[in-house]
């Protein structure tokens, strides 16, 4: 894989442009503390292979785009007691300037407008952009996504468990089992990454641009952003809304809220789908993404 870096909105950005550049484009933004590398090259390449032209980005604080050093590393725990009590939490960025990233990063590459596609946190970015750049989305998809509204079902314990005790350790290994042990907790039970690949994800990962310290600043950009339904009420770009039922994590709910708060907006549950994005489900999403975006692109 080659990656190129660019400055845009006033960042250095890492990504990957791949397909023909003719072809109608695919913005594909991920999630918390996720590098472009999680989006599976499989996924990648069966969208390539279905006429259309992908872009994936190191968000902001992650990979190998700029890092927000200077900025510390936030109090979670004292931000999510502020946010809860409706006191003002300010992050050392917002979600609305991780979105103005990917638009910047289309300017930089000459795209006018994208089908945007976003999982996890990198939905509500997406959700961002079509709310505020509506001008530049060709349609929307948000996929294992939520709303921000607070009084929907939270993470399911291990979940939150395994997410929120992270090892003291500074060791390598340690680090690498505890990710590995993290996605199988909150993986697709249906769908079950084999131990050899869980491993050697997260060691590439580890090896590329492992920066736990961004993923803190993300974290409070996400607390901050509070709860986006006025916002996704205005959403005017055909979207589709993609949920597993089994999601430790994000629950369906999340998903159900957001199609509900976007008009016309489809919801597509899948079955035995976790907080992840398994080689068993490639197909099954490149094909709901590329006839949602196929079914805009004829009748633009």
């Amino acid at each position: 894989m080659t990656t190129d870096k660019t400055t845009a909105n006033g960042i250095e950005i890492a990504y990957e442009d791949k397909g023909p550049k003719d072809a109608p484009a695919i913005l594909l933004v991920m999630g918390l503390g996720g590098q472009l590398t999680l989006w599976p090259d499989e996924f990648v390449d069966a969208l390539n292979a279905r006429g259309f032209r992908t872009v994936r980005y190191d968000n902001r604080d992650v990979g190998l785009s700029t890092r927000f050093d200077a900025a510390g590393v936030p109090n979670l725990k004292w931000m999510f007691v502020k946010a809860a009590l409706g006191l003002p939490v300010r992050p050392a960025y917002r979600l609305s300037d991780m979105a103005a990233d990917g638009v910047a990063l289309l300017d930089h590459l000459g795209i006018a407008r994208a089908h945007v596609v976003g999982a996890s946190m990198g939905g509500m970015i997406a959700q961002h952009v079509a709310a505020r750049h509506g001008d530049r989305t060709l349609s929307l998809t948000s996929i294992m996504s939520t709303t921000g509204n607070r009084r929907l079902p939270r993470a399911d314990k291990e979940a939150m468990r395994v997410l929120t005790n992270r090892p003291m350790s500074g060791a390598a290994e340690d680090l690498i089992a505890y990710s590995v042990n993290a996605a199988r907790v909150i993986g697709s039970p249906a769908y079950p990454t084999t131990e050899e690949r869980l491993q050697w994800r997260v060691r590439r990962d580890f090896d590329r641009g492992w920066y736990p310290q961004g993923v803190a600043r993300q974290m409070a950009a996400v607390v901050a952003d509070g709860d986006r339904r006025p916002m996704l009420r205005t959403i005017a770009v055909p979207t589709l809304v993609i949920h597993g039922d089994a999601d430790p994590l994000v629950p369906l709910a999340g998903g159900e809220d957001t199609a509900a708060s976007i008009p016309g907006a489809r919801l597509m549950t899948i079955p035995g789908m976790g907080h992840d994005l398994p080689l068993g489900l490639v197909d099954t999403l490149a094909g709901a993404i590329a006839e949602h975006a196929n079914g805009v692109t004829v009748a633009a």
